[in-house]
């Protein structure tokens, strides 16, 4: 992390990065299930097929079939899903089905008590604003750059470009985080960011990698930053 230096702002990636399904996806598909007639099945299974299913998703772009087909996909083999999706999409609308990680608030009520300008950018649909609102997450960042608003998704440069021209600020001094090597990190370099992956876990450190929000306080130049 020594080679970050004069950062003017940060942007975060949501999901995986700031939230996360609680108690996990798994168990949000099997208790949904369960409440339309289909019981007793298991959370770490539906885990292992949603997973399969997420990493074989090719130019996804979070639109409601494509979330029903990742749904097929993850009951196939084990029950009938009809009916299913919707109550699914529901759901994860909501506060209920996520939770915050231990390490996101406090680093969060730092920077802004430092008034370091904070940025999202995430590939998500029309549920994120709401469910920013609902967790009381939107008040901490004064731009927030969604997939589905800009019709483009990370990794493309064109989203990142769209923070950094919202944020008013130069992309060499705006420094994102997130947990996709690809889609956070690559990304946001392809845009001139400078970028770190948040890995929780990872054990050793690295120089572009950390195993916790809460080492963003040792990031040159991010505790000092000002508009």
């Amino acid at each position: 992390m020594n080679g970050l230096a004069n950062i003017r702002a940060v942007t975060f990636d949501v999901g995986g990065t700031l939230i996360a399904p609680w108690p996990s996806v798994g168990h949000v598909y099997a208790e949904v299930a369960a409440r339309a007639g289909i019981p007793n099945l298991s959370p770490e299974r539906l885990n292992r097929k949603f997973h399969a299913a997420w990493r074989a998703r090719t130019n996804f772009h979070h639109t409601p079939e494509e979330w029903a087909e990742i749904v097929d996909r993850t009951f196939a083999g084990l029950c009938d899903p009809s009916g299913l999706f919707p109550a699914l999409y529901r759901r994860f609308a909501g506060a209920e089905a996520w939770r915050i990680y231990d390490d996101v608030l406090p680093l969060l009520d730092a920077l802004a008590s430092q008034e370091v300008p904070l940025g999202l950018i995430s590939n998500w649909d029309d549920r994120l604003r709401p469910l920013l609102k609902e967790l009381r997450l939107d008040r901490y960042f004064e731009t927030v750059v969604i997939s589905c608003e800009v019709a483009f998704t990370k990794p493309s440069p064109v989203i990142f470009e769209e923070a950094a021209r919202k944020l008013g600020v130069a992309p060499e001094r705006i420094l994102h985080v997130g947990d996709s090597p690809r889609e956070d990190v690559e990304g946001a370099r392809s845009a001139g960011f400078q970028a770190l992956l948040l890995d929780r876990n990872e054990q050793a450190r690295s120089p572009d990698r950390i195993a916790s929000l809460k080492e963003l306080e040792l990031v040159p130049g991010a505790a000092h930053a000002t508009h």
